[in-house]
C-alpha cells in the first residue's frame, strides 16, 4: 500500500541536494476519477471507456472494468469502476468524496480494505478465484527465474496443477520437474518450494484444503527475498 504522504514531507525535507528546473507544461496530479476523466480521450458520447464495455444512451461517464463485461444504459455523468474486489458507482460530482467510503470501510472493519483477490509478491502474483469453509483455489503466476520460499504449513495441504510453463518442485527430500497438465500433491506439514526455471511465466492452479487457510500459516526456512525465516 502506498502511504498517503506528500512529496514535500517524503522527499524534499529530507535532502539538501534537490535541484528545481522551471518548465512550462500542463500538469494534473490526477487525484480523482473526475480529473482522470478530464485528461482522457473520449468517445462520440463524451465517455471514457476502458475494458469490455457496452453503452447505450450513456453520456459523459467514465467506465472501467478490469475483467468482465459492463453495460450502461441511459445514464449520465457517472463513474463506474469494476475490479476483482469491488464495484464503485458514483456521480462524477461526488468523486472527491470517495475517501468517505474508505473511512466507512475502515470504521466497520471491512476486510476489503486490506484483503484483495489479486495479490502481488516479489516472485509474481496469485489470484484467489474461489474459496469456501475448508478450501481455497488460487491461480498462481511465477515470473521467469523466480522461486517461492522453502516453506511448510501447519493447517493446510496443497494440490498444484501446471497450466503453462515448467516448474521445479521440491517436496521434503524429493525434487520434481513438472510441465503443462501435470500435478503434484503437497501434504500438510511437508517442506516444499516452487521455482520457475523457464523463460516464460509459470501458471498453475493451487487447491488448498484444511482447517485454516490464512496467509499467516507459512513457516519459511529459506527465502531469496529476505522475508521472515524460521530460526
Amino acid at each position: 500500500v502506498c502511504p498517503s504522504e506528500s512529496i514535500d514531507y517524503a522527499v524534499m525535507e529530507k535532502t539538501d541536494d534537490a535541484v528545481v528546473i522551471p518548465m512550462n507544461a500542463g500538469w494534473s496530479d490526477i487525484g480523482s476519477w473526475s480529473s482522470l476523466f478530464n485528461v482522457s480521450s473520449k468517445d462520440k458520447d463524451g465517455n471514457v471507456i476502458h475494458g469490455d464495455i457496452l453503452t447505450r444512451h450513456t453520456k459523459k461517464s467514465i467506465i472501467v472494468s478490469n475483467e468482465k463485461l459492463v453495460t450502461a444504459l441511459g445514464v449520465d455523468n457517472l463513474i463506474i469502476v469494476v475490479t476483482k474486489d469491488a464495484v464503485l458507482v458514483a456521480n462524477k460530482n461526488s468523486s472527491e468524496d470517495i475517501k468517505l467510503i474508505a473511512d466507512d470501510l475502515k470504521d466497520s472493519l471491512r476486510p476489503e480494505l486490506d484483503l484483495h483477490r489479486e495479490v502481488f509478491r516479489p516472485w509474481g502474483k496469485y489470484d484467489s478465484v474461489d474459496q469456501g469453509d475448508s478450501f481455497q483455489v488460487k491461480r498462481i503466476t511465477v515470473k521467469p527465474g523466480e522461486k517461492l520460499s522453502v516453506q511448510k504449513h501447519h493447517h493446510r495441504s496443497e494440490h498444484w496443477i501446471i497450466v503453462s510453463g515448467t516448474a521445479i518442485v521440491t517436496r521434503d527430500e524429493e525434487t520434481f520437474s513438472l510441465k503443462e497438465n501435470e500435478s503434484i500433491y503437497i501434504p500438510l506439514g511437508s517442506i516444499h518450494s516452487l521455482e520457475n526455471p523457464g523463460l516464460e511465466n509459470l501458471e498453475l492452479i493451487e487447491v488448498q484444503t484444511g482447517e485454516y487457510l490464512g496467509e499467516d500459516d507459512i513457516v519459511r526456512y529459506e527465502d531469496r527475498y529476505n522475508r521472515d525465516i524460521e530460526k
